[in-house]
Formats: structure tokens, sequence, C-alpha cells
């Protein structure tokens, strides 16, 4: 489901975003990276494509391990950061591509592995775009999703959802733990085995890389110094001095594509 207004929210959030959010310590962390690269097993030999790479982390860190390491995304300005940091990092087995994930612009069985990393919970339809996943990875090739997932206590994660809203207006719904396993079955894959990281920070930094409407980052700092005491979004927050400190759950999600 690609809905006009909903696309038009994610340019303009991600337009703004593409800098800080690329250079954000969380989403740079090179452990994580590697876990996700780990995930994978990639081969020497294999192809890769990276679903709404924004700004091209994933396909990067990817890169040395396979033959060639493709982003899609939708933001031209999430590209431009993609393609600089592949220059920096000297690069020269990387694709770029603007393009829409409901319908991806390539041939079934064209990659090796397929992920996608914080974006499922942009998406109103995530299990069509997992589906496209699927589909356009070879049998015996890997399924990798990543994303921070919403406690399963429903109160909990609709006020989570309810705070990411504020922050990203972008945002479609965080998926629980149990929705994003679910998916796969939904898909016709088997269940995922899952590994499990932190992105951790701070909230100052947090709306340093957001870019909430106005008047809204007051509400979200007051819903995370209340759940720092009664735990309101169901994600590990702790109070230090003048800093909120913030722990989102991250799973990675990983499967691989039945041999026909």
């Amino acid at each position: 489901m690609n809905d006009p207004n909903h696309q038009e929210l994610i340019l303009n959030q991600f337009t703004r975003q593409a800098t800080v959010f690329s250079t954000a310590p969380a989403i740079t962390d090179a452990e994580a990276l590697r876990m996700v690269v780990e995930a994978a097993r990639p081969a020497s030999d294999d192809r890769l494509l990276d679903v709404a790479c924004g700004p091209g982390l994933l396909v990067c860190a990817f890169a040395p391990y396979v033959r060639e390491a493709t982003g899609i995304d939708v933001t031209p300005a999430m590209l431009d950061r993609a393609r600089q940091l592949a220059a920096d990092k000297g690069l020269a087995n990387v694709v770029w591509r603007q393009g829409d994930v409901y319908s991806l612009p390539y041939d079934e069985a064209s990659f090796n592995i397929v992920t996608t990393r914080f974006s499922f919970h942009h998406f109103l339809d995530p299990a069509a775009v997992l589906r496209e996943m699927a589909r356009v990875c070879v049998p015996g090739g890997r399924i990798v999703l990543v994303d921070d997932y919403a406690s399963e206590d429903p109160a909990k994660a609709a006020a989570f959802n309810r705070l990411e809203k504020l922050r990203d207006p972008s945002h479609s719904r965080c998926l629980t733990l149990a929705e994003l396993r679910g998916l796969f079955g939904a898909v016709g894959l088997s269940e995922p085995a899952a590994t499990f990281y932190e992105l951790r920070g701070d909230v100052a930094g947090l709306l340093a890389r957001s870019f909430p409407n106005p008047g809204d980052d007051v509400k979200i700092i007051e819903m995370f110094k209340a759940s720092a005491a009664d735990d309101r979004l169901g994600v590990p927050v702790r109070l230090d001095a003048d800093k909120i400190h913030y722990a989102y759950p991250v799973a990675i999600l990983a499967v691989t594509r039945p041999a026909v």
C-alpha cells in the first residue's frame, strides 16, 4: 500500500533527517552493523539488496563481503548521503537506486541476500514489503529484517507508538516482536532466527535527529520522564541528572527462503 500522503511525510522527514540520521552514533554503531552482516552469512559471490537503505550504512557494511551490494530508497537526499559514504570508503561494488519498496523494480530471485533495517515501522503494509523482499530473493537465499519493537502489552505499545509518531510524523506503527515474527509466516516463510540488541541513546540526541511538529518535543520529553517512573512506554528509560536515557529493543530476524 503506497499512500501518497504518507509517502510525502516520509520524503519530508527523511530529506531533513538525511545528515543527522546518517551520523548518529546509535545508527552508525559498528557492532550492531556487524551483527546484521553475521546474521545474513554473506559469501563472496553474493548479490545483496538493502530495502529502504537510507544513508547506505548497511550496504557499505556488507560491501566488503559480497560481489555487489545494492541499496534502494525513496528519498533522494538519503541516497546522496549513501553515495558520499561509499565514495568516502572507496567502495566500487555498490549500486544505488531510487524506487518504491512496495513494488521492487527487480526480477524474481535477483539477490542472494535481501535486508532492511529500521524501516518496517514506517510502512503502512509491512507484510507487502516483506513479500516483495522474499520475491526478489533467490531460493536458498537469506532475508534479514531488523527493527525495534513495541511491548506486547497493548497499552504500552500504544503509548510508545504515540510517542514515536509525535517524534517522527512519518512513523506508522512499531510492531511487537510477536507481530514481526508473524509477518514471516504470513508471506510463506518459516520462523526466523532471532538475535537482539538495544538501540541506546539519550532523548536530547534522539530529538536532534528528529523533526517533530512545534511543541511536540516538550510532550515527548514529558512522556519519557513519566515512563522512567511507571514504564508506560514499555522500553527502558533512565533519568540521570538532566539527561534522559533510553534503550529501544531491536530484533535481527533472519530466515532462508525455501528452495523451490
